[in-house]
């Protein structure tokens, strides 16, 4: 696109209220102030002539900070008209968002509104087209589609999710269940006491018994049969019963791990590579059981959470958007707007974001942000059922 550099003054510019960033660190703003003001501005702003002089199109931040560091002029790169194509609001739009993707760490929210206006406005909101605008942002598809996602959630978990209480992994998994299941969900996590991993495996756990309770609703549950009842019942006190026998090898288990290695070298004279090997097997089962036994205990607590056994698929969009226009009465678009108040009760050590890359904010490494995010994506949401979650690094 053509464009030219000039110097502007700052009240010949006006914000972009359609830009996709709401949130800035104003700590990072007033950073980046104190660095301009030692060595100037290392990078123009972005803006298009409009009616009444310009219309800022990227450098929010930089723009901000050029304020607060009392600068009357600002250097600029004006975007021009390509003959008679003129520069259009979604262009600009698309343009901030590039930016602010690629050196900025955005909320996951402001990124999910992103692309789904860019969805709803260029392909007519085709999910078909999703890899065109993951294409637009050099985003991969399993990102924008997790981003997506992010917009099934009720507005209080979008809300926890932007103040980065809720890591984007987990609030996907919440986003595939029902609104009533979302808030069950929610209202435990206010209490405290569950990490992103456990949120994760409880959120995939009561996504299986939603699917599984909607399966179980189209068909007649016959009562069971008393042989039914009895093999059920020796198939859970053979599992008991074999949880006691592990139990008691601790103790087996703990001596070999209190003798000094040189006696142990004499005592398994020319077989210590082979039992070795044998305490190897045993601790890939023991891996495996507690991995399973983690899952039933995700399980359990989601069972204790379940709202309604009765899981017909909701509207989950829908639900979201009729939430958010009761918060505003103003009638706003839902997928552009998102003022919900801030979760109560959030009492005690917040989980932090696992993989998200550290806010990028600074005048060091304002141009070089990044999102790891995007290196642990998921697939739609409606599909994680099929594969079981893993356990996000610490």
């Amino acid at each position: 696109m053509p464009h030219k550099y000039q110097t502007l003054k700052m009240r010949q510019i006006t914000r972009n209220e359609d830009q996709p960033r709401e949130t800035f660190n104003e700590e990072a703003l007033n950073e980046l102030a104190a660095s301009i003001k030692q060595h100037g501005l290392l990078q123009p702003i972005v803006v298009r002539k409009v009616e009444q002089g310009y219309e800022l199109v990227a450098g929010e931040r930089r723009f901000r900070a050029n304020a607060i560091a009392g600068n009357i002029t600002i250097e600029a790169k004006i975007l021009l008209a390509d003959g008679d194509t003129e520069i259009s609001d979604l262009d600009s739009f698309k343009k901030a968002m590039a930016e602010n993707l690629n050196r900025e760490d955005m909320l996951p929210m402001e990124e999910a509104r992103g692309f789904k206006r860019v969805l709803d406005d260029e392909h007519d909101g085709d999910p078909e087209k999703v890899p065109a605008v993951a294409e637009t942002f050099s985003k991969s598809v399993p990102f924008v589609n997790q981003r997506l996602t992010l917009l099934n959630l009720r507005p209080e978990i979008q809300a926890a999710v932007d103040a980065k209480h809720i890591g984007t992994q987990a609030a996907v998994q919440i986003a595939a269940l029902s609104p009533a299941n979302q808030k069950a969900v929610f209202d435990d996590w206010k209490k405290g006491d569950k990490s992103d991993n456990q949120l994760v495996h409880i959120a995939y756990a009561m996504r299986k018994q939603e699917k599984a309770a909607q399966q179980d609703s189209m068909v007649d549950v016959e009562e069971l049969s008393p042989e039914k009842k009895a093999e059920i019942s020796r198939a859970q006190a053979k599992t008991k019963s074999d949880l006691d026998s592990i139990e008691r090898m601790c103790e087996l288990l703990d001596g070999i791990a209190k003798t000094d290695p040189m006696e142990l070298a004499r005592l398994l004279e020319g077989q210590v590579g082979k039992r070795l090997d044998q305490i190897d097997r045993v601790a890939t089962f023991l891996q495996n059981a507690r991995w399973k036994l983690k899952q039933a205990k995700a399980h359990a607590d989601a069972s204790e959470l379940m709202v309604s056994a009765d899981a017909a698929a909701p509207d989950l969009v829908g639900e979201a958007a009729a939430a958010l226009a009761r918060l505003e009465p103003s009638g706003e678009d839902a997928s552009e707007q998102l003022e919900a108040d801030s979760p109560e009760g959030n009492q005690g050590e917040t989980p932090a974001e696992t993989g998200a890359g550290a806010q990028a904010d600074g005048a060091s490494n304002q141009e070089n942000a990044l999102d790891a995010d995007s290196a642990v994506q998921p697939e739609r949401a409606d599909a994680d059922a099929k594969a079981e979650p893993v356990d996000l690094a610490a």
